[in-house]
């Protein structure tokens, strides 16, 4: 079976909201997909972000462990540059 590869799109909040709002009030799953020509998982990923924060970014949707993970991450990044500059001083 050949599949052809999707051309990746964005799409506004605003599109988001309404695509989550036609959901809520009861078009299924499946027919929001086909009419709108989306992707189940991106769906599905809309309506559940606009359940936890009611934001579409990414970063608001993060969980603490998630924020306190890059947050360490970012920390250590500094850490080695400082230490490498002390180290060829």
């Amino acid at each position: 079976m050949n599949k052809i590869k999707r051309k990746r799109r964005t799409f506004t909040d605003d599109f988001k909201h309404q695509m989550v709002s036609l959901y809520q009030h009861g078009k299924s799953r499946s027919e929001i997909v086909a009419e709108y020509d989306l992707t189940p998982s991106a769906l599905d990923r809309w309506i559940t972000q606009s359940s936890q924060s009611g934001s579409f970014k990414t970063k608001d949707n993060r969980s603490p462990q998630e924020q306190e993970l890059i947050a360490l991450r970012k920390e250590l990044k500094q850490l080695r540059m400082e230490n490498d500059i002390l180290k060829q001083a």
